[in-house]
């Protein structure tokens, strides 16, 4: 985040957080919590959740392509299924 987004938002997280402590509502406090604590982890380090996102949807994709390799199915052939049918 740049300028002053960052700074404004961690006041909105404050905002939020002490009026859901205010008005006994524990859960959306302690989510609030988390989301802020998000925005800080991300900004420090700079890992994402879409980052995270795109590492595991190209290994999925890596381990999907290669399965087909690894078990010998390269397609699908009509003639040969025709005969293990008869």
């Amino acid at each position: 985040m740049d300028g002053i987004m960052y700074p404004i938002s961690l006041v909105v997280i404050v905002i939020l957080a002490f009026s859901f402590n205010r008005n006994n509502n524990t859960f959306l406090m302690i989510f609030v919590l988390a989301v802020g604590a998000y925005i800080i982890y991300s900004h420090e380090t700079g890992h994402t959740a879409t980052e995270f996102k795109n590492k595991m949807v190209e290994s999925i994709d890596e381990s999907a392509g290669n399965y087909s390799k690894k078990h010998g199915t390269q397609g699908f052939d009509a003639k040969k299924e025709e005969e293990a049918v008869k």
